[in-house]
Formats: C-alpha cells, structure tokens, sequence
C-alpha cells in the first residue's frame, strides 16, 4: 500500500476506541454475576425499540437509520446473571466500587485527569444490543497520554461503562441476544486522532491492551478486549471501523480502507463529471411476470411479492468499478439495501444473463425506467413493502456516491480483510443525562490509591529484561496471561526469571500437551513452588515433576516434595554422593551417572563446579 510519507500526502487521520470488560465480580449497576456462565436461557423478552431525541433535542442519525428498519428484538434471559436492571424493569443499583476503583487505576496508568464528580449519562443504542435501548456511562479520565516509538499520543477520554449483550443470530427481520454479558463493566479509552500510518495504530493498540493487562483486573479470552479504529484522508471521510478482535490484521484493513476511500473519490469526480442522478423506485413488476430468474420468480410467488427498480442516470461502468479486491461500487450500494432485510440488489453493471433474465425482459425494464445511453439501474426482489425500504437505502446511497463520501460505521470482512458497511456514524446527538443514577462525587482519597496501583509499561518491559535474558521469552510473557503471576513469583521470591518464565511459558505448555490439568495449579501453589526453589528445596526439575501433580494448593506442594523424594540434594550431601558415585572415573563420566541416577534432586550447574 502505500509508505509512511504517502500518508502524510494522503491527509491520514486515525485514532483508536479500546473496549475491555473488567475483572469485577459483580455488574456494573447490580448484583448479578459478571463472569459468562454458558447457562441455559430461562425465560426470553421480545421488543422493538425506536429513536428519541438527546440532550442536545435531535435524534441521532444512526438512531433513526436502526428505527427505519423496523427490526424485532429478542432477549434470552439466564438465572444467575440477569436480572430486573438488565430488562430496564428496575432502577439501577449502587455503582460497583470494585469497577470503579480499576477504571481509576487505568485513568492514573495513563496520566489522564479525573473528574472531580462523574457524570452518569445515558447513550442511545438502537441496533437493539440493549433492551433498554440506552447503555449507561461515566467519564472518569480526560487528557492522558501513551508513549511509544518516541512519540505521545494523547487519550481524549476514558470511560466507565456497561457491556453490551452479546449477539445469538441475525437475519433481516430479527435478532436474538444474550443478555447475561450486558451491563459487565467495561472500559473505553479513545486516543486523540494522531496516528500517522496503519503500523502505528497497531502499535498503539497494542500498547494500550498491554497497559490494562498489566492491571491484573481486566476480563481476558475472546471478546473480552474489542478494537475500533477511526480513519480518515483529505477529501474521504471518518469510518469506525468496528470490533477488531485479531491485532494482527489491524493496519491491513486500514490500508483497504484508505485504498476504498481513495476510489470512491475517484468515482465522486466522475460521477460530478457525468451530472449524475439517482430517479426514485418505481414497481416493475410487471415486466418480469413471468421471468424464469429463480430468486425473483420464488418472490413473485409470495401475493405480497413485487420487484421494484431505480434508473440511476450517468452511472453505467461504475457500479462495477472495483474499489477494494471483491468488492465494488455495487457492493457498497447493497450493503445499505441489506439493511431492508433484501439478499442485496441486481444491478445493470452484473452480466444479467447469468441470472437467466430474457433479452426482451431487459429491453422492458430499460423501457419503463426511462434508461438512456450511459445510465444504469439497479433492482430488488421481495415483499413490496421490503422492496420498497431496500430500494429507499440504496438510492440514499448511490446518490451519496456522486457527493459525498459518507461518514460510517463498518465492520471488517476477516477473509477479505476489507470493510463493510453496518450503519451511518452516530454523533452526540444519542447522548442525554442519566435519570436513575445521580452524579457520584470523586473521593480524592480513592483516587490517590488508585495512583499508587497504576502501571508502567516501560518500566515492565525494562523489568523483564532485566530478569529474563531472553529476547524471545521477554516478548511471550509480556502477552502471556502469566505475565502478572510471574512479576509476583521473581518480587517475592528472588527466584531466576529466567527459570520462572522457562517453566510458566514453557514446561506448563509441554504438560498441558501430556493432558495434564496445569490450569488447575493455583497462583498461591505455583509461588509456594517458586519459594521452595529459591530456597534450593528443590531443583528447576523437580519443579516440572511437581506441577504434573495436580490440582494442587500450596499445602499439596510440600505433600508431593515429600512422598516423591524430591529434595534438592546440596552442598556437602551432593560432595558425598559423588565420592560415593564417581571415584576414580572422569568427569563426563561422572557428570552422566549422578545425573541419570538423581536427576530430580541434583542441580547440573551446582554439580559441574563440584565436579571440576
């Protein structure tokens, strides 16, 4: 794509919205669980939701977009982790203080400012992901700033909010969510749009995840830490780009995307050139009565069926224009008439006999729609009054391409890694005061423990350079979910890191490879075996030896060390066995049979010395 100067050329915009679900015990406003229980449901709720006015007395675009589609919504219910306040059938309880004090600890690890009262405020969310269609949040952290590579980038805000409910299926009429995930207590931390190349929001991104991971109080697994980016060029205009789950491909999607906006502002320019117009939809239904096309002839068969049809003037050759590898400028037009609940529209661009449309059907269509030289048109198959929203959408969307390109929300197509279109770019406009919740003034004590508890990436990575010695082990635990257990074991114990991370990352991986339950073994066991090799109880062996029996707690660990004869022999015990072991033979040979003999119990380093 293009290099990091390009950028700078193309007017590159770019900041990041990091969501991740804390590690509380209870919900944010309740008292539910807020650890995902895979429950069975046990009851459900049904609603449809509609847009209403915020603070500001305007209804949300992106609101009215979600209302429009008309969209029913069904919520399944679980025993231990919904309640009443999930259903917005009961006001909300106490903030968690729990919750609170880790979204401080995050504002202090940033440098950012809290305010000296939080806000509750309510932001109107209709694509139904919460039945009450509003999600509550706080601002608790302004003005903070990240470094790396050299550089700062500044966080605008952070938040403290409720999780959204997580999505059980889709289809253009209905969709069903789980609501034991809503109202878990989440972080949003949004970075000012200073990101200068697609490498560095992935860096950034990075960063940040680390920083809340290094808290030790963050929800980990999949979903449990989502990614939005905001792009923009010169010329283009802003995308949130949805729900990153995999770093990895982070800066290629924004390459496709700024590769996107690039030929959509290509197309606008030809488009201007041509005196483009998009006509309204009109039933041609008629002339495809009895059309042999089986997706439209199986929707004529409904009695509320009908095919409906738009001239678009001056678009021939664009529709089919490429803007991204798969996708083009039809795809984007179908992605907004999907929204209707329509499989997407035909367009005069396709190669329509591959459909199985007549000749003489085509020329009746051309006819009825007015199409001249130079022009196109597009079509949807349905039931009518399906027909006639798909159509409503695309035509806002095909008339968009000669103007404008427009602000949106996308997700990201994870085969393609391109985006794809979900919603128009909601704005202030969802935002409006919290009626149930009254604003919490900031106990500045509180704040000040926090401060003491917040972290410093340098200063781990320095850390485990230090201890560790090891490149490559260094950058695995830096993203290992041991990284906090082992900072515990080398402070309390003093015990090798290198040896520490060797036997978290490594021989834990090679047991659980054997069937071996090592996610049984406690923190509070996995210390005590540290400590008990530290104090050279034990060799780094028998520290393998002793974590293939578990479960284990910290009691258990001295019953193994015991029953299975595993203390360290040492110092003059270690000087008899080998006068006993090796007299009169060299030193390999020496070396070789204690070794075999008494592998668990003897340290190779200290018995080498002895040995020379």
């Amino acid at each position: 794509m293009a290099s990091e100067t390009d950028y700078e050329k193309l007017g590159f915009m770019c900041g990041l919205e990091i969501h991740q679900r804390l590690a509380t015990q209870h919900k944010l406003f309740c008292s539910c669980d807020a650890q995902l229980q895979n429950d069975i449901s046990v009851a459900e709720i049904q609603r449809r939701q509609r847009a209403v006015a915020g603070e500001l007395g305007r209804i949300d675009l992106s609101a009215a977009f979600e209302t429009q589609r008309g969209r029913k919504f069904v919520y399944n219910v679980f025993r231990n982790t919904t309640c009443l306040v999930d259903a917005d059938e009961e006001p909300p309880h106490e903030l968690n203080g729990e919750a609170l004090h880790t979204a401080l600890q995050i504002v202090a690890s940033f440098g950012a400012w809290a305010p000296a009262e939080l806000e509750p405020m309510r932001k109107e969310v209709v694509d139904g992901s919460d039945p009450s269609a509003f999600q509550r949040t706080l601002l608790v952290g302004h003005g903070g700033n990240l470094e790396t590579g050299g550089r700062s980038i500044g966080i605008t805000s952070i938040f403290l909010e409720e999780e959204s409910s997580g999505i059980e299926y889709s289809d253009g009429s209905t969709v069903i969510y789980n609501v034991d995930r809503l109202g878990i207590p989440l972080v949003e931390i949004d970075t000012e749009p200073e990101i200068r190349s697609p490498a560095e929001a992935k860096e950034v991104a990075r960063r940040i995840g680390l920083a809340l991971r290094l808290t030790g109080r963050v929800q980990r697994g999949i979903g449990s830490i989502r990614q939005d980016v905001n792009v923009s060029i010169r010329g283009g205009a802003r995308v949130e780009i949805k729900g990153f789950q995999d770093l990895e491909t982070m800066d290629k999607v924004i390459e496709s995307e700024v590769q996107r906006q690039l030929a959509l502002i290509d197309i606008k320019k030809e488009l201007q050139s041509r005196n483009a117009r998009v006509h309204p939809p009109i039933d041609v239904t008629s002339v495809l009565g009895d059309t042999k096309v089986k997706i439209v002839r199986k929707s004529l068969e409904d009695p509320d069926g009908a095919v409906m049809a738009s001239r678009l003037k001056g678009y021939a050759g664009l529709l089919g224009k490429e803007i991204n590898p798969g996708r083009r400028l039809g795809s984007e037009i179908s992605g907004y008439a999907r929204l209707a609940g329509v499989g997407g529209i035909i367009h005069s661009d396709e190669d329509l006999g591959a459909y199985g449309f007549a000749e003489e059907e085509l020329e009746g269509l051309r006819r009825m729609l007015g199409v001249q030289e130079g022009d196109a048109f597009m079509m949807v198959a349905g039931e009518k009054r399906v027909c006639e929203n798909a159509l409503a959408f695309a035509n806002i969307r095909a008339q968009q391409a000669a103007l404008e390109i427009p602000n949106e929300t996308r997700g990201v197509d994870p085969k393609l890694l391109v985006t794809t279109f979900l919603r128009p770019l909601p704005g202030g406009a969802r935002m409006y005061p919290e009626t149930d919740v009254r604003p919490i003034p900031l106990d500045a004590e509180e704040y000040e423990r926090a401060k003491k508890a917040a972290v410093d990436v340098e200063k781990t990575m320095r850390k485990l350079g230090r201890e560790i010695k090891n490149r490559q082990l260094e950058e695995q635990m830096l993203w290992s979910p041991q990284l906090g257990l082992f900072l515990e074991v080398v402070d309390k114990t003093g015990a090798d890191g290198g040896t520490v991370a060797s036997v978290l990352l490594e021989k834990t991986t090679q047991a659980r490879r054997l069937g071996i339950d090592v996610d049984a073994i406690t923190d509070g066991a996995m210390l005590h075996i540290f400590e008990e090799y530290s104090r050279k109880r034990i060799t780094k062996a028998a520290i393998e030896e002793i974590i293939r029996q578990v479960p284990l707690d910290a009691k258990g660990v001295d019953k193994i060390i015991r029953s299975r004869k595993l203390e360290r022999i040492s110092g003059k015990n270690l000087e008899k066995l080998v006068r006993e072991e090796g007299k009169g033979e060299g030193k390999a040979e020496i070396m070789r049979n204690i070794m075999s003999r008494h592998r668990l119990n003897v340290d190779g380093d200290e018995l080498n010395k002895l040995v020379k």
